[in-house]
């Protein structure tokens, strides 16, 4: 399996977000962004091919990093998983 294909497909919720997104969705795409970027070197680093790990390492990222967050913030984060989830789901069709 590779990973390329989930994380492109992830990839471009993110630059939709910087396309037509309001600032707190530019926020949030950001802040995910950086932990994706993160997720994904990891896995690399670690020889992780498969792509249904992706959503799980990022969540599990944005869970230990969530008191970095005002809880206005952490709706925002929630609402763009929520459509990485959908797109992550989708990609395992």
């Amino acid at each position: 399996m590779s990973l390329y294909p989930i994380v492109e497909q992830l990839e471009s919720v993110f630059d939709q977000a910087y396309v037509d997104g309001s600032d707190d969705e530019l926020f949030a795409s950001g802040y995910l962004r950086g932990h994706f970027d993160l997720v994904v070197a990891k896995m690399e680093l670690n020889d992780e091919t498969d792509p249904a790990l992706v959503m799980p390492h990022l969540r599990a990222a944005v869970e230990a990093a969530k008191h970095e967050l005002a809880p206005a913030d952490q709706a925002h984060i929630q609402n763009l998983m929520t459509r990485l989830d959908a797109v992550a789901a989708s990609a395992d069709s």
